[in-house]
């Protein structure tokens, strides 16, 4: 009786995305006949002096015209004039059809709430960039990789945001309710569009040349803030902020097929003093993907990614992890705090993914309140992922895992409470884990503990964990210093006029 009735709250909450989805490009067209003038308020790093409206240059929100052209001409022409008080380019209700586009520094873009961006299937609007250092070679295939829909690099203070949500359930995270009740309040984002399925079918088909776009990146840049908008059906990753700084992620919502390839939501990258929060993210890929580099050119960039906090932040992922740290970890990842975090329907919960060859460590890994819901894993560690750039990685590059922690989780319907595998002769070890409390699903595996080279402790876990992770009386540590990120407060910024 219980798992039935979760299942039908799971349903609920599938036809709540898919309605939300349906809605939204009608409400789009109907309140694009008749625009009203107005005033919008939003929070932002920065509040801008000048400002610029998308149809200023030409723009032509029909879905069908091209609109490249004039969102690269808005830009340089505000670019011009950010230095003095910053700028705002505001996308007005329509639908808006266009290629790759590059941001600049002291800038805002804002997505209003009855806008769509949709991402052009016209693979000429997506010029070449450069192959990320850190990786030496393109993710699909090593020749290049295609310039994201939204780009932005050596940059500061810029701000991707639309209109704020009128309210957000306190409750939200806490119960499978209360997500359905959240994600109802998403209905007021402006929406990007990626249009993925023409690159998902290229993927499959395996005629990928170089790399696929994806859908907001940014590189080199700092104080960075995403925020206030869905995001759906991106070519491959949806967030991609790397070599960057002093990074907001907030109030997004990420929509993808959960069998689309490749579309993780948020993936921090070689990444410093970033923050996650009030998020949702329903992925064919891992919900947030914490990266640092791929193999023997992660080692060489040695860039890491460090000071990142998530928290309030809700997945649905059926084939992969709602929090992924690596597999591509080889500049390192450390001091990571994660609370107050949803699952349903996912593959695992927090998964650290390295091997040998990725080299760097992980460490200094902080992880409380969690609520998972129909899990093939609770906890999962793989120290033999493989996938590697080329064949010239180390094979003495052994990754460090320590200092892992994880308290205060309540689990149901689980398939498998832990699969803990680390690497021989260089175990994982420092694994503290208390205050877990998983309930089985209907057929589970029998061994529910299966561990390998690794070594830490546990106090007051249910079922009982294998041998190499012995009871102690403990309770696991969680930071108690505030990250930089944490404390920077958003301004109270608005638009006025015909929005």
């Amino acid at each position: 009786m219980e798992f039935s009735r979760k299942s039908q709250v799971f349903e609920t909450l599938i036809s709540a995305i898919f309605l939300l989805e349906l809605l939204r490009p009608n409400v789009a067209e109907f309140r694009a006949v008749g625009l009203a003038t107005s005033t919008i308020t939003f929070p932002a790093l920065n509040c801008r002096k000048h400002s610029a409206v998308l149809t200023d240059f030409g723009g032509i929100g029909d879905g069908k015209t091209s609109n490249t052209k004039a969102f690269e001409a808005a830009i340089m022409n505000l670019s011009q004039v950010a230095p003095d008080g910053g700028a705002q380019l505001i996308v007005p209700p329509g639908k808006w059809l266009t290629g790759s586009f590059n941001l600049t520094s002291h800038f805002t873009l804002f997505v209003h709430k009855d806008a769509v961006i949709l991402g052009s299937q016209d693979e000429s609007e997506w010029p070449p960039v450069a192959l990320l250092p850190s990786y030496g070679r393109g993710r699909d295939a090593p020749s290049g990789r295609l310039s994201s829909l939204i780009f932005g690099t050596n940059l500061t203070d810029v701000v991707i945001t639309g209109n704020p949500k009128t309210h957000l359930a306190s409750q939200a995270f806490n119960h499978v309710g209360g997500l359905i009740i959240w994600l109802v309040t998403q209905g007021n984002n402006g929406t990007i569009d990626g249009q993925g399925s023409y690159w998902w079918k290229l993927f499959r088909d395996n005629k990928m040349t170089v790399t696929r776009p994806y859908m907001i990146e940014i590189m080199y840049s700092k104080h960075v803030q995403i925020s206030n908008l869905t995001l759906v059906n991106s070519p491959s990753w949806n967030v991609h902020p790397i070599y960057s700084s002093d990074i907001i992620v907030q109030h997004l919502t990420v929509f993808a097929p959960v069998d689309s390839p490749n579309t993780d939501g948020i993936d921090p990258d070689s990444c410093t003093n970033t923050r996650i929060e009030d998020s949702f993210v329903v992925s064919g890929d891992d919900c947030i993907a914490v990266k640092s580099g791929w193999d023997e050119y992660g080692i060489k960039f040695n860039m890491p990614t460090k000071q990142l906090v998530i928290r309030r932040f809700a997945c649905i992922s059926p084939s992969s992890a709602t929090i992924a740290l690596g597999s591509e970890m080889s500049g390192g990842i450390e001091d990571v705090r994660v609370e107050d975090v949803t699952a349903i329907n996912t593959e695992s919960g927090v998964r650290i993914k390295t091997g040998v060859g990725r080299g760097a460590y992980v460490k200094d890994v902080y992880v409380r309140n969690m609520t998972l819901n129909t899990m093939k894993y609770v906890f999962w560690m793989t120290g033999d992922y493989g996938s590697h750039p080329d064949a010239e990685f180390d094979q003495n590059a052994f990754p460090v895992i320590k200092g892992i922690n994880y308290r205060d989780i309540v689990a149901d319907n689980v398939t498998q409470s832990a699969q803990l595998d680390g690497i021989g002769k260089h175990p994982f070890t420092d694994i503290f884990i208390s205050n877990v409390n998983i309930k089985l699903a209907a057929k589970p595996k029998g061994v529910q503990w299966n561990c390998s080279d690794v070594q830490g402790v546990t106090n007051r876990v249910s079922p009982e964990p294998c041998n190499l992770l012995p009871r102690k009386e403990i309770d696991c540590p969680f930071a108690k210093d505030r990250l930089p990120i944490e404390d920077v407060q958003l301004k109270t910024c608005s638009i006025s006029g015909n929005v």
